[in-house]
């Protein structure tokens, strides 16, 4: 049995069928949210130019701008695991033979040293 898939994009305002070859998906984003719209050529145009104003007055961002999530700390080396986990059972803690080490345990041997 065959199977055809067919991919339509439709204009998102007005619900338009949009034939190959017309219309297009429009990317934009506003207070740090990324959106995509498909519209008709008109459509493209009217938000094109309803933005015009504010892309005029405004300047480029690029993706360096946008804020970074808080740093991640730095996985212990091999030769500290095995450390670790002798300091944590000589202290109580639960730690595994194998595997990552809760942050838990990581916070409180760093602590201790």
């Amino acid at each position: 049995m065959a199977r055809r898939i067919v991919h339509q994009l439709v204009d998102d305002i007005d619900g338009t069928l949009l034939e190959v070859g017309e219309g297009e998906t429009v990317h934009f984003s506003l207070n740090g949210a990324a959106y995509e719209i498909d519209l008709t050529n008109s459509h493209a145009e009217e938000l094109k130019a309803a933005l015009a104003p504010f892309i005029e007055a405004g300047r480029r961002a690029s993706a360096g701008n946008v804020r970074a999530a808080a740093p991640r700390r730095r996985a212990a080396r091999n030769s500290e695991v095995g450390e670790i986990r002798e300091w944590a059972k000589a202290q109580g803690l639960k730690v595994s033979e194998r595997g990552r080490i809760s942050a838990e345990v990581m916070d409180a041997y760093r602590a201790a040293h």
